[in-house]
């Protein structure tokens, strides 16, 4: 029997699943990758260590199944989007530190283009902001010695996390991304799917350090540090990968991720929608010439809201207690804005900072983590608020995905807020699933998309059990805890 291997590179852990053609996961491998904090607001990591993080987990995942990797039949890959890595072309070492994408280091060289803000939209879908790659980018050649001159030369390269993994994977024979990611970078245009001169010179980022952009069904060469035939024949970054990976195929389809951040998408089929209203355009797959589109509202901070009470606020022991401590008291009138990383959609709001409203003497640790908690439902209402209004589309149903999923208290309580029905699947690794169908589907493991979604199965569902006029004056109060969030700055 053969298996489809995905490689899944978040943001704290690496990921290695195996899956077989009815879609199950069948082993699991994780590495935790650590994040670095040289200074505040900065986020970086080591890319060699994420390299070695997929090699691991690799060799872990077919030693514990018991099979070889002539056992699979294809690879797919899937990433933290925006992710930035530059290395040497001669060395194939990075030259500095990946910047990640919560990372704000590079804010002055965005604020720098503000005035290109609506030529920049209308080319990529997005906003300046430190959020995406180009800044990155040009952060990276200005921190490091000769660094523009070295692009010039065609010394250096660039890529996010799925281009550094193919280029390691094929020992420096691939130098490629696909268009999810490339999308995503400030620097691709996703009216004519290249990258664009303009945007390029906007951020004097030489074009010689881009990687080809081909298609997220696509072969991406072979695994050749294994001396394998086995080919990545599918690459999305992680959020495309969940849309996939829910089935949402159609258009008015959308999905919700509750990782590190949240992330709702909504498919928008063949239509590019530009949004005044802080929604990101971004493309969400590309199958042979036909191209797909996508409606994104980002929340910075989602699940890390839970870590953060648990390892800062030393709150809760682990992650799973947040759910049972939240039921211990009833709702305090309290409300927790988590803008550690600023705010991200609607309001796109970089100097803002976290605060708290509503305390009083008898506010208890309950009470603090419910709050935190109804901060991740609270910030995906606005999310699903926005979408709504520029669309047109009602949001029947919500497909919802990631680690905080597990949390009965948040998925009720966010059904509750949007006043729909929330479907969670069996398999929570909906991203690592999603570009398993994809490569899947590119090497025929996986026949059709029909087949794909009469496979795909669901463990639970949530309907709204609170009263719309008690979720009106529940909301009422985190929009007034978010104006004054956004004054004290």
């Amino acid at each position: 029997m053969k298996y489809v291997l995905a490689i899944d590179q978040g943001t704290t852990s690496t990921r290695a699943i195996l899956f077989d053609r009815n879609g199950h996961l069948l082993q699991i491998a994780q590495r935790e990758v650590a994040c670095l904090f040289p200074k505040p607001d900065w986020v970086e990591v080591d890319a060699l260590a994420i390299w070695v993080s997929v090699t691991d987990v690799i060799n872990e995942v077919l030693i514990k199944s018991n099979i070889s990797i002539n056992d699979i039949a294809t690879v797919g890959l899937t990433n933290q989007r925006e992710t930035t890595v530059v290395w040497s072309k001669k060395t194939g070492m990075p030259v500095y530190n990946a910047i990640v994408w919560q990372s704000r280091q590079s804010i002055d060289i965005c604020n720098n283009l503000s005035k290109y803000q609506e030529v920049i939209q209308q080319k990529t879908g997005l906003l300046i902001n430190p959020y995406f790659s180009a800044s990155k980018v040009r952060f990276i050649l200005d921190a490091t010695k000769n660094g523009q001159q070295k692009a010039e030369n065609g010394e250096l390269l660039f890529g996010t996390i799925d281009s550094w993994i193919i280029y390691k994977m094929t020992m420096g024979k691939v130098h490629a991304t696909d268009v999810t990611n490339a999308s995503r970078t400030l620097l691709f245009n996703i009216n004519t799917l290249k990258w664009d001169e303009e945007l390029c010179s906007l951020f004097n980022i030489p074009m010689k350090m881009l990687p080809t952009v081909c298609p997220s069904a696509h072969d991406y060469g072979s695994l050749s540090y294994l001396k394998s035939h086995v080919h990545i024949t599918g690459v999305l970054g992680d959020q495309q990968a969940a849309l996939f990976g829910q089935t949402c195929f159609e258009k008015g389809e959308s999905k919700n991720t509750y990782g590190t951040g949240c992330f709702l998408l909504l498919n928008t089929g063949d239509k590019l929608v530009f949004s005044k209203k802080g929604l990101l355009t971004t493309i969400a797959w590309q199958i042979g010439d036909k191209v797909t589109y996508a409606l994104e509202g980002s929340v910075f901070i989602g699940g890390a809201v839970v870590q953060w009470l648990r390892d800062e606020m030393h709150l809760i022991k682990s992650s799973d207690d947040s759910e049972s401590v939240a039921l211990e008291s009833p709702s305090g009138g309290v409300y927790v804005v988590p803008a550690f990383a600023g705010l991200g959609t609607p309001y796109w709001d970089d100097k803002v900072q976290g605060a708290v409203f509503g305390l009083t003497r008898s506010t208890n640790r309950s009470q603090f983590v419910r709050a935190s908690l109804e901060s991740i439902a609270y910030q995906c209402k606005d999310v699903v608020e926005v979408m709504q209004e520029e669309t047109k589309i009602p949001l029947k149903l919500l497909k919802v995905d990631g680690g905080a999923t597990k949390n009965r208290f948040l998925m009720q309580f966010q059904s509750d807020l949007l006043q729909t029905e929330i479907r969670l699947p069996r398999c929570l690794e909906t991203t690592a699933l999603g570009v398993a169908y994809m490569a899947g589907l590119q090497c025929g493991f996986f026949k059709s998309l029909d087949n794909i979604k009469k496979i795909h199965e669901y463990q639970a569902v949530y309907t709204p059990y609170v009263d719309k006029k008690e979720v009106d004056r529940l909301y009422e109060g985190w929009k007034k805890a978010i104006k004054a969030t956004r004054i004290f700055k």
